[in-house]
């Protein structure tokens, strides 16, 4: 017991040992920081093995506890989901190197611009008050919307609104980013930036470095790793001051892989809007063989049916994304298993990533949203690892965003899944 113990908080601390790595540097500086990430060991901490623990027995569960002494590989199968950001800011460096640290062979950079046109990395177009301090600088004289606080008289609820199209890149670049988060009843700008949910930390959220598209693409080449950038539907009516087409947004996109000399091979753009997934695969086909087609769904009424998906794969689409509960339902027996959808996607042909692991919060009254389909079988943490071994073995997906990276290389490693 003793052994364990000290096993697993050697592992914690390892987890958090993340080498530094600056987005500048000479050449014998990015070649030593390439060197030194291939030749450092994955860092996994306790996690992926407290699911493990809280499995309910099974074959599947003894087979992953064998894995315990056994190292850990980066694997593609294990996304990093905007990073790491169940504990890191998320689209930060901090976010990024941890997630890389943790096995992720590829790391996503949610892609937005600024009112100067220019590529960075934020999950919205529109969420600079919830991720960064940008109420808490002089820039929240630019936002769409300043601070307002929470009227306790009507009840409504404290809000912003501030975009990276409100502001230039320079400007851009002097915020921090924090937890995604916000406190609804706030009276002040420093009660509205707090909220962060109890099953996440701000511990490491006193520097977040934001980053733009094309430096994330540097960081991603020094961490050794491959690149999934999802280009968000944009806030602000386009063509953006009437001469920034969509078009053009999603080519600057490629363009920025290109004078980077990245190959096509290495990257999976993505995007909710079909049309830009249309756009890749007829103007950069090479980049278009890779791109992801993110079905989104809220509810059943919303899954696209097999005609859809034989459409997809008839117009040249390869890859799909829908989220978790889409890929998954329940037999008579409670037992999970692929859904139609899957089933489906398979039959056309398509192959399949899902989203996101490790983003629910404890599961031991359900998975809520990103476990719909399958609620009913949910009633604990270690639930998840039965989940994603239905995704990985069943459903036959070819890799996993996660909020968390380790638990998935975990799994990965444990199963010699590339």
């Amino acid at each position: 017991m003793l052994r364990q113990i000290h096993l697993l908080t050697s592992a914690l601390m390892l987890t958090f040992i993340i080498p530094f790595t600056a987005c500048a540097h000479g050449d014998r500086d990015d070649q030593r920081y390439k060197d030194d990430d291939k030749n450092s060991s994955i860092q996994l901490g306790p996690r992926p093995y407290f699911l493990v623990n809280d499995m309910d027995e099974s074959a599947l569960k003894k087979k992953l506890q064998s894995c315990v002494n056994s190292p850990a590989k980066k694997t593609n199968f294990s996304i990093g989901h905007r990073g790491a950001p169940l504990q890191f800011p998320e689209h930060t460096k901090e976010s990024y190197e941890a997630a890389a640290k943790m096995g992720a062979g590829i790391l996503e950079c949610d892609v937005t611009f600024t009112k100067d046109k220019q590529l960075v990395c934020r999950h919205s177009q529109c969420d600079l008050h919830t991720t960064t301090n940008i109420l808490a600088t002089p820039l929240a004289s630019k936002c769409s919307q300043n601070f307002s606080p929470f009227d306790p008289v009507s009840g409504k609820a404290a809000s912003a609104n501030c975009c990276t199209s409100d502001i230039t890149l320079a400007e851009f670049k002097t915020l921090q980013g924090k937890m995604d988060a916000f406190n609804p009843k706030a009276l002040s700008v420093d009660e509205y930036l707090k909220g962060t949910a109890n099953w996440r930390t701000d511990l490491y959220a006193n520097k977040g470095t934001l980053l733009t598209h094309a430096e994330s693409i540097q960081l991603f080449k020094r961490l050794g790793v491959k690149m999934t950038p999802e280009l968000k539907s944009a806030s602000v009516a386009m063509p953006f001051e009437g001469t920034y087409t969509q078009a053009m947004y999603a080519q600057q996109l490629i363009n920025e892989y290109k004078a980077a000399g990245v190959k096509a091979r290495d990257v999976w753009s993505q995007s909710f809007d079909i049309q830009d997934v249309r756009y890749w695969i007829n103007n950069e086909p090479e980049f278009g063989k890779q791109a992801v087609y993110l079905d989104d769904a809220n509810t059943i009424a919303d899954v696209p049916t097999a005609i859809d998906l034989q459409m997809y794969a008839d117009e040249g689409f390869n890859i799909v994304a829908p989220p978790i509960w889409v890929l998954l339902a329940l037999d008579n027996n409670n037992k999970i298993i692929p859904s139609e959808y899957a089933r489906n996607a398979k039959k056309a042909g398509l192959k399949m990533i899902t989203w996101s692991f490790e983003r629910s919060g404890p599961l031991k009254n359900g998975g809520g949203w990103y476990y719909q389909t399958v609620n009913p079988a949910i009633n604990n943490d270690g639930d998840m690892m039965d989940a994603l071994h239905v995704l990985a073995k069943d459903v036959g997906v070819i890799g996993i965003f996660s909020d968390w990276p380790a638990s998935v290389s975990y799994y990965a490693s444990c199963m010699n899944l590339k």
